[in-house]
Parts: C-alpha cells; sequence; structure tokens
C-alpha cells in the first residue's frame, strides 16, 4: 500500500484532549478502510504564518499513513468537512521516516531548554561590562 503523511491544524481554542479524539477519529476512519496509521506525533500549539478564521494559533497534528487511495480520500473528505480543522495538507512519500519528525524533535528540545544536535546551551547571557578607552 502506498504511504502518507497527512498533517492538520486544529482551532487554537480545542484542549489537547479534544485534538487527540479528532486524531483518533481519522485513524479509526484509515482502520476501517484496511489501512494502519503507522505515527500519530501531535507537535503543539503552535503561531500561524497568518490569521485563518481569526485564529493566531492552531493546534497542529501529524499522521503517517499505509492505506490504499480509497481509505485517504474518506478520511480527507472527515477533515474537510469537520469544522474543528482549519487546514490539512496529505501527501505522498516513498519510505516513512523512521522515529520523530523533524518539528517533533525541535519541539522537545525548547521544551526541555536542550541546543540542537549536542550544541551547549548558556544558562544565562552575559552582559559585557568592559569599559572601552
Amino acid at each position: 500500500m502506498p504511504l502518507y503523511e497527512s498533517t492538520f491544524i486544529a482551532r487554537q481554542d480545542l484542549s489537547k484532549q479534544d485534538v487527540t479524539k479528532l486524531a483518533d477519529n481519522f485513524s479509526a476512519i484509515i482502520q476501517q478502510g484496511g489501512g494502519k496509521v503507522v505515527k500519530n506525533e501531535y507537535w503543539g500549539l503552535r503561531g500561524l504564518a497568518y490569521k485563518i478564521n481569526k485564529s493566531r494559533k492552531g493546534h497542529y497534528v501529524m499522521l503517517g499513513i499505509d492505506a490504499p487511495a480509497t481509505a485517504l480520500k474518506e478520511m480527507e473528505r472527515n477533515l474537510r468537512n469537520n469544522e474543528d480543522v482549519i487546514r490539512n495538507l496529505t501527501i505522498r512519500v516513498d519510505a516513512m521516516e523512521e522515529g520523530p519528525s523533524a518539528m517533533l524533535q525541535q519541539s522537545r528540545s525548547r521544551e526541555e531548554g536542550y541546543a540542537p544536535e549536542g550544541e551547549a546551551v548558556p544558562d544565562a547571557v552575559v552582559a559585557d561590562d568592559a569599559v572601552i578607552n
């Protein structure tokens, strides 16, 4: 079966549990169509590049899908009809990325205060009080 990555943005006024329920509903649609969801990543509440339906933020979710095209079309139809989803994008991929996606790694590193690729994180910025003569 072909592999897909489907990302959707849910309204900012939803709770994380509501967004998880949305993702579970879309996963159930895929499973009913004979496919399976390989990845389910919640990227968090992030700022949008521009206002969409008077919203400045949205909950981002990415689903890695291994399903036939009919199941995917049914899920996309439900995404379009759901009033809690403000944007969605589905692409076909050749191979599913192992481990967490780059966006999930980035959000985890921000939460934990780590710099990418093992760089040192400064504890505080030290002001230079040297007097130049």
